[in-house]
Parts: C-alpha cells; sequence; structure tokens
C-alpha cells in the first residue's frame, strides 16, 4: 500500500491541484499498485506525516496560506522536513512551493519566515508589479527529451540558493522569477514548482518519476514501471506546445 500524504486539502488546492493526487492514484492503480489518500489538514495528527510514502501540497490565495503557515511552524513543519530530509518523494506546487523555503517578502514589504526546508527565498517586487501569468513551457533537467506544460500564476519571485537545483528550463513563460530562465526546484527526491493546471495529468511522465521515487524509496530497490498508454495525454500536451510556441 502506498499512503499518499495530501496535505491541507480543503485550504491549500485552489488552481484543481485535486488533479495531482487523482492522476497518481490512477496511473499506480494501472499498474496493479495499491494506493490510499490521507488527508492531512489542521486537526489531523503531525505525526500522520511520518508513515506517508509520499507528500504533495498545492497553492492557495493570501488567507487560507497565513493558515496553513501558521499550523506548519506550530505543528507539522518539523515532521514534514524531516521527510523530505530522508527521502520520502513530495510535490510542492506555488504557496507550497515557496512556504518551504527560508522566507517571503510580501509586495507591502512584510517578510514571512517560511519552513527552511528549500534553499530559496520569494520576494515580490511591490504592490503595483505585474504578476507572472501565462502558459508555461519548460525543459526538465531530471527528464531528458520532453517537456513540460502548465499554466503559471504568482507575484513572487523565487531565488534558488546553492543547495537546490533547478527543476527545468524555461522555453515560454516566466518560471521562478523571469529573469533567470529556471523554473522550479529539485531537492532529495521533492520538487517544487509554480505549474499549474494541474500538472500531472498534463505531464504524465513526470508523474511517473515521482511513483519510481516513492516504489524505490519505499522497497530500497531499483524500481522499472509498466509503461501505460499515454495517448491522449501527449496529444493534450503537444497542443500545447504547438499553440504557444
Amino acid at each position: 500500500m502506498i499512503n499518499i500524504g495530501w496535505l491541507y486539502p480543503d485550504l491549500m488546492s485552489t488552481y484543481g491541484d485535486r488533479g495531482n493526487v487523482i492522476t497518481l492514484v490512477y496511473r499506480m492503480q494501472k499498474r496493479g499498485l495499491e494506493a490510499q489518500v490521507v488527508k492531512i489538514s489542521l486537526n489531523e495528527s503531525p505525526g500522520l506525516i511520518s508513515r506517508m510514502d509520499m507528500i504533495f501540497m498545492g497553492g492557495a490565495q493570501d488567507k487560507q496560506q497565513e493558515i496553513v503557515n501558521k499550523d506548519l511552524k506550530a505543528n507539522k513543519g518539523l515532521f514534514l522536513k524531516k521527510a523530505v530530509e530522508g527521502g520520502i518523494p513530495g510535490l510542492f506546487v506555488c504557496g507550497a512551493y515557496q512556504f518551504l523555503g527560508r522566507y517571503y517578502k510580501a509586495a507591502d514589504g512584510t517578510i514571512i519566515d517560511g519552513i527552511g526546508i528549500f534553499d530559496l527565498y520569494t520576494e515580490s517586487p511591490g504592490i503595483n508589479s505585474q504578476r507572472l501569468i501565462g502558459n508555461l513551457i519548460v525543459e526538465p533537467y531530471i527528464l531528458p527529451k520532453t517537456r513540460l506544460v502548465g499554466f503559471e500564476n504568482h507575484g513572487g519571485r523565487t531565488h534558488l540558493g546553492k543547495k537546490v537545483t533547478p527543476l527545468a528550463k524555461v522555453i515560454k513563460g516566466f518560471g521562478n522569477n523571469g529573469e533567470d530562465k529556471n523554473e522550479g526546484m529539485v531537492y532529495k527526491n521533492s520538487i517544487g514548482t509554480y505549474l499549474h493546471g494541474p500538472i500531472l495529468p498534463k505531464n504524465p511522465d513526470l508523474a511517473d518519476w515521482i511513483i519510481k521515487k516513492t516504489l524505490e524509496k519505499k522497497t530500497g530497490e531499483k524500481v522499472s514501471l509498466k509503461k501505460l498508454d499515454d495517448t491522449f495525454e501527449n496529444k493534450a500536451k503537444q497542443v500545447i506546445i504547438e499553440r504557444y510556441l
């Protein structure tokens, strides 16, 4: 049984992020693997995180992010840090990606301390600054000879430190900050990204990367996944690539 810990599903799922969890379960079940989704929000024990084989956390608006940030700092942050440092695979989208960095500087100049799991920081240029919005096409370093597509919508500019590596090179769109052509980050077996849409239904190769890492971490052995028919998924992706490139 693969336990997928879905952090704050009631608060951090603004951009259809539940589609990521649905995709992971579907692709595991198609391969005969048992998977269950464990929803972990404000009222659940932080210790549940320690029993997860995979972790997912999506994005949200400011009010919800404020609530979640407080709970992470007071209750669940240490358990999450231990899981990530221990190599438990994770996918952290937008707000979740920012939370796990060192800090976030809001448009009004307020500094919000992060959990500090990832070596990165995010800053908004100011109240009247341009949001980074639009279709995003990138080439992931962890998956050579493929592209990822999605939609980004963020005001903050994220800058990576030396202890993390970029997830991908931006081909179309803004990515982390609109300047260095980097999108997202990879640390151990965790991914942070601004790709909404949600990301995994549109990019089955990335979903399988996460599943493979999860099985290898759980079994301690190298894993080769059974190939699935991704004809429709790949056609949908190609339409996006051809439309915006």
